[in-house]
């Protein structure tokens, strides 16, 4: 039988919250088995590898364990000291149950509660078009191996990789939250964007309906919101989205990153179909709600020759604004991203990330204002200049729409439960 063992995390260690969680289906991180240079967290931190050298993560989990997943490995996130690994075979023992418990069961997915006092988040950053936004959701099932929202997982003390996608965190409260936060006297009412980091239309939504909540929170007090999602579930909500259009009030945009169906089941398992994005932004245009795409990220080498025919498929079905990102890889998402791609499409692999270092100044990634999702030299440039002509000449106006705020009704502050409850 098989057990697990813990080993001691190689990565540069950092202050972070405590996890506990033993992670099953992984690999050995020695023995003959393991590969002599293998992708980790810790080694993409600093673009420290060459892409040619990058071989197969020690960290894998087994293909049979997570099936219809996004991530190929489960590695400790940065914060933790030691990392989870199944026992390899030389932990065996015959314990006469002929190997039956040997093999974990597929990885489910699980949700707990967010116990956060506040729903609003607040940026300052300069290349960001709004400075506050909404996330219900915490970890996304929509599983996207290039997801830059991952390593924000290892704040939980989760691994960005499978955790991120199986192991989520709703926020109930978050309406209530809301109304709170907008009732305060000295708040100033601005676009509020939903869907910046994880989907607010990741497939628990549709039982959980907490976007739909804080949607008709905003109803209500005619507050302006902004929504990106991969996800055909947000035309349930058109009857809130066209009442609040009549208002200009706001603004939806459809994220498609590829229209090849294989690639996409591949890359972001659990998203909605690329046609069913397309079917969505013609539901959305037909009901007069203001809807564009976001042709996001751009993936050098493996999507970006398709961004013209996303624009004009999407300007086909009714988008009138458009916008695109260049692939983003902060922290772990570097080696996460790596693995995906050796095992998915490694005859691309090597290409992909030549000209990700061709884009980013020689590293994987550079975080520098102005810099991140847009890249520098000339693929990064002739990438630009393709978007601004494609969507000049299908009549697509950038991605900023003007809501109006001047419409703001500030709600009643919900009423705190009395304490003296709690005595019966």
């Amino acid at each position: 039988m098989l057990g697990e063992t813990l080993s001691p995390n190689k990565e540069p260690q950092r202050r972070g919250p405590p996890h506990a969680a033993i992670r099953r289906g992984m690999r050995p991180t020695s023995g003959p088995s393991s590969p002599a240079r293998a992708v980790s967290p810790g080694n993409f931190l600093d673009d420290d590898l060459d892409p040619v050298e990058v071989t197969r993560s020690p960290y894998a989990v087994r293909a049979e364990l997570r099936r219809g997943r996004g991530a190929v490995s489960n590695q400790s996130g940065r914060y933790e000291a030691l990392a989870h690994v199944e026992a390899d075979e030389s932990f065996a023992y015959d314990d006469g149950w002929n190997g039956a418990d040997n093999m974990p069961p597929p990885i489910r997915t699980t949700v707990t509660i967010d116990s956060s006092r506040t729903i609003l988040a607040r940026n300052t950053s300069p290349d960001i078009p709004f400075d506050r936004s909404i996330n219900p959701y915490r970890g996304c099932e929509h599983g996207c191996s290039y997801c830059f929202a991952r390593p924000s997982h290892a704040q939980l003390g989760y691994s960005p990789g499978l955790d991120f996608e199986t192991k989520l965190v709703a926020k109930p409260e978050a309406a209530l939250q809301l109304r709170a936060e907008l009732a305060k006297k000295n708040y100033r009412p601005a676009p509020i964007a939903l869907g910046t980091n994880t989907d607010p239309y990741q497939p628990i939504e549709k039982g959980l309906r907490i976007t739909r909540e804080i949607l008709e929170t905003l109803i209500d007090c005619k507050h302006p919101f902004t929504i990106v999602t991969k996800s055909a579930l947000v035309a349930r909500d058109i009857d809130i989205l066209a009442a609040a259009a009549k208002e200009n009030l706001v603004s939806v945009h459809l994220s498609v990153t590829t229209i090849d169906r294989k690639l996409s089941r591949m890359m972001e398992p659990r998203a909605s179909r690329p046609s069913k994005r397309l079917e969505t932004i013609r539901a959305l245009s037909r009901a007069g709600i203001p809807v564009g795409v976001m042709a996001a990220p751009m993936i050098p080498g493996l999507t970006d020759m398709e961004l013209e025919s996303i624009l004009e498929a999407a300007a086909t079905a009714g988008a009138v604004s458009a916008g695109y990102l260049l692939l983003r890889l902060p922290l772990e998402i570097k080696a996460l991203f790596t693995e995906w791609l050796e095992e998915n499409v490694p005859d691309r692999a090597s290409r992909v990330l030549k000209l990700m270092r061709e884009a980013y100044g020689g590293k994987l990634y550079d975080s520098e204002f102005g810099l991140r999702g847009v890249g520098s030299g000339p693929f990064a440039e002739l990438l630009g200049e393709r978007f601004r002509l494609s969507a000049a000449r299908l009549g697509l106006k950038g991605k900023t729409h003007q809501l109006d705020s001047s419409k703001f009704e500030a709600p009643t502050a919900p009423k705190k439960p009395s304490p003296q409850l709690d005595l019966f």
